[in-house]
């Protein structure tokens, strides 16, 4: 099943920049062959459901490797059956309506 997903990696424990472990994540994801857009709160990841989960468990993992003692991770995902849709779909459906 393809799943289109928003992720927040959040290391706690580790000073105040986390941009390092965010990058880190996001060599993860690109490793696995996913889809992503970085946003200023988080990643969109569009892939196939397992995929994209067995990341976001590698993404903890090395985060934790890094030295995070604690990691909060929030994930919002979305699927569909009724039809096949990727984030530049979603995005530009908006796109076109507020042209309007």
């Amino acid at each position: 099943m393809k799943a289109l997903v928003n992720l927040q990696v959040i290391p706690i424990g580790t000073g105040v920049s986390v941009s390092a472990y965010i990058a880190a994540c996001g060599a993860i994801l690109e490793e696995a062959g996913l889809e992503t857009e970085l946003h200023a709160n988080g990643t969109n990841i569009e892939g196939e459901w397992d995929r994209v989960f067995e990341a976001i468990k590698r993404c903890h993992e090395r985060v934790h490797e890094m030295g995070a003692p604690r990691i909060q991770t929030l994930v919002s995902v979305g699927t569909r059956t009724d039809k096949e849709q990727s984030l530049k779909d979603k995005v530009e459906s908006v796109r076109r309506r507020t042209r309007e």
